[in-house]
């Protein structure tokens, strides 16, 4: 399966109001953060850089010279990549324009060479590729790179990709041809390479991605080597923590997903473009194995990865705190860049339910419901007084900020949003791939076209009018294996599925109806995860829920649920959250005895607790938030 092109889906409902929300909101307050015209907000100066970066390579005065993280430039490339998604899809002249313009920019801040980093441009210029472990030279320029691939893909224009693919080259004779040590600090470029390839058809940009896969983690260990030979250094990094950067063993190795969330993410999304384009069997085992050890011992039920604050990483299997949980947004959005890799290798819908999971939950959560305020970390519970203020919590916030001196996550975030439809759609020569459920038109380009109507993911019934026929698969997702019904023009449609997909032969003018189970249901964790004995969560259909303050009078840590108690899905409020369906449930409420302990058993009063979608907490102000309630 490959993924359909970025102009191929036209979007509605819940979709199209994401995306509109990112088009019309989101990329104009980005792109005033970048040049620094919002009040209040972080300094991001990410665009001044590539200007001040220009003329440094003119000799002239660069002002105030690079300001930010070393890593700066990353948060421009993810602004331009949602840009071009957004253009594909809402075309508009002047967002164009200003991405034309800002283009112009960067190719100015290139240098002769092709290298393209405006920290190193502007000063220390004598020490490029000298801390590959720290300075996330080739992570800014592989993010670069994804934007110009987008961009041309969006457009057509190729100033950008030209820029890009020259930096590209100027990397390959730098590792490749002259035999340079190294390979990167935080993985990204992996993945960019091999998209560029597949735009540029440059054999050397696949060739270099297959170099930097392969040599990571082999001895003599790169990053320590490093550090002893350079006198400077960025942060400090631990250059011997092999594992924070996933460079402990050979990638084909590696058997469980250890270190730095995204850092893991990225890579592993790299290693599958690789195994993709070169056939390694070998590599495509290792990519199953590290998911195995993501998704089946080391993800939290939102879709979020990275369990502890301590190097933004994973720790051990089961290891999953609700209230000191990292699960940084960035990490899920690299998640479902996995899981998208890992279904067109194999079409199964394993690989789409946790894409789904992830997208729903952590990635929507991340962004307020307004577009303007973000989280890094998305705990799955949250207690003011505590949260953000115990020494062990400090990361954990009860309210979005409008911005991050370390702002991955935002443009993140809306380069996923805004080009959902190549995930919830993909194909092959010869079938359209339904993978998620998105209202709105699609045409593939094997000749399947379809419509497909839905009100999900708080509607059940998805409705594909099939205007040019063909073969169609449609996920059924795990939760409703046990519950779902297809029809073919009104007649039922009895069909197993198979690995998670139904497949119909349409022809044009038929109508498939497939109606998926609508009703609330609770979650069971497994006993080896220690933080979550005896407790339970709820869900219906994709959405992840949680309890407020706000919708349970203020306090959600004395309610318990009752084991096995009524679920009730209430109507949709399209005023309530930015429309959404409140779940109500038999709960216990237990008294505040008045001390620390008391051997006396406390008083417990029926009530109904009231829970919303986890992606819409923290939109009404400061309160208590859980997803794992204790049950009685």
């Amino acid at each position: 399966m490959r993924q359909i092109h970025i102009s191929s889906y036209r979007p509605a409902g819940f979709a199209e109001k994401y995306q509109r929300l990112v088009a019309d909101t989101v990329i104009p307050y980005q792109y005033d953060i970048l040049r620094d015209a919002v009040p209040g907000a972080e300094e991001s100066h990410a665009i001044k850089n590539f200007i001040n970066a220009g003329r440094a390579l003119r000799g002239e005065d660069t002002g105030d010279g690079f300001r930010g993280m070393v890593f700066q430039d990353s948060d421009a490339a993810k602004w331009l990549e949602a840009a071009a998604y957004s253009l594909a899809v809402f075309p508009s002249d002047e967002l164009e324009r200003e991405a034309d313009a800002f283009i112009d920019v960067i190719a100015a801040a290139q240098d002769e060479d092709g290298y393209l980093d405006t920290r190193f441009t502007i000063k220390d210029r004598e020490k490029r590729w000298t801390d590959l472990l720290e300075a996330h030279e080739l992570y800014c320029m592989g993010h670069m790179m994804e934007a110009a691939a987008a961009y041309f893909e969006a457009t057509g224009k190729r100033k950008l990709l030209d820029v890009m693919t020259k930096c590209a080259l100027h990397i390959y004779r730098h590792f490749v041809e002259e035999g340079r040590d190294g390979y990167s600090g935080h993985p990204e470029v992996e993945l960019a390479l091999v998209r560029m390839y597949r735009a540029t058809e440059e054999r050397k940009l696949l060739e270099l991605a297959k170099h930097f896969v392969d040599v990571r983690g082999r001895e003599p260990y790169y990053f320590e080597r490093e550090a002893r030979e350079r006198d400077w250094e960025v942060w400090g990094n631990d250059a011997s923590d092999r594992e924070y950067q996933q460079s402990h063993a050979p990638v084909r190795e590696q058997q469980d997903a250890v270190g730095h969330a995204v850092r893991a993410m990225y890579l592993y999304s790299g290693m599958a473009d690789v195994a993709a384009e070169t056939g390694d069997a070998e590599l495509s085992a290792a990519c199953r194995r590290l998911w195995e050890s993501v998704t089946q011992k080391r993800m939290y039920v939102t879709g979020g990865v990275g369990s502890t604050v301590h190097g933004e990483a994973f720790t051990v299997d089961y290891d999953l705190p609700s209230d000191t949980a990292y699960a940084e947004t960035c990490a899920s959005v690299g998640l479902i860049f996995f899981a998208m890799r890992m279904l067109e290798r194999e079409h199964d819908g394993e690989y789409a339910d946790v894409m789904e999971r992830a997208f729903y939950n952590t990635v929507l959560a991340g962004m307020s419901l307004d577009g303007k305020r973000f989280f890094y970390v998305n705990p799955l519970e949250c207690v003011p007084g505590i949260s953000g203020a115990a020494a062990t919590e400090r990361h954990v916030l009860c309210e979005r900020p409008g911005w991050f001196a370390c702002a991955c996550c935002p443009p993140n975030a809306a380069r996923l949003i805004a080009s959902l439809g190549k995930y919830a759609y993909g194909e092959t020569h010869d079938t359209a791939f339904c993978n998620m459920f998105l209202a709105g038109e699609v045409e593939f380009a094997n000749g399947v076209s379809l419509e497909c109507s839905t009100g999900y993911p708080y509607g059940f019934e998805v409705r594909y009018d099939v205007r040019s026929g063909g073969r169609i698969a449609v996920r059924i997702p795990g939760w409703s294996r046990n519950k779902f019904t297809v029809e073919l023009n009104g007649q039922e449609y009895v069909c197993e599925p198979e690995k998670g997909y139904v497949y119909i032969d349409a022809e044009d003018g038929d109508r498939i109806t497939v109606t998926l189970d609508d009703a609330p249901r609770y979650v069971y964790a497994s006993p080896k995860v220690p933080a979550l004995s005896g407790k339970i969560a709820v869900e219906r259909g994709p959405l992840v829920y949680c309890f407020e303050g706000a919708d349970n009078g203020g306090d959600v840590l004395s309610l318990s649920l009752r084991r096995g108690g009524r679920l009730r899905a209430e109507k949709f409020d399209p005023n309530m959250l930015g429309g959404t369906a409140v779940i109500s449930a038999e709960a216990l409420r237990t008294a505040d005895p008045g001390a620390l302990y008391t051997s006396e058993e406390p008083e417990r009063t029926p009530v109904t607790a009231r829970a919303v979608p986890y992606y819409t907490w923290a939109n009404r102000g400061v309160n208590q938030m859980r997803v794992w309630m204790p049950a009685e």
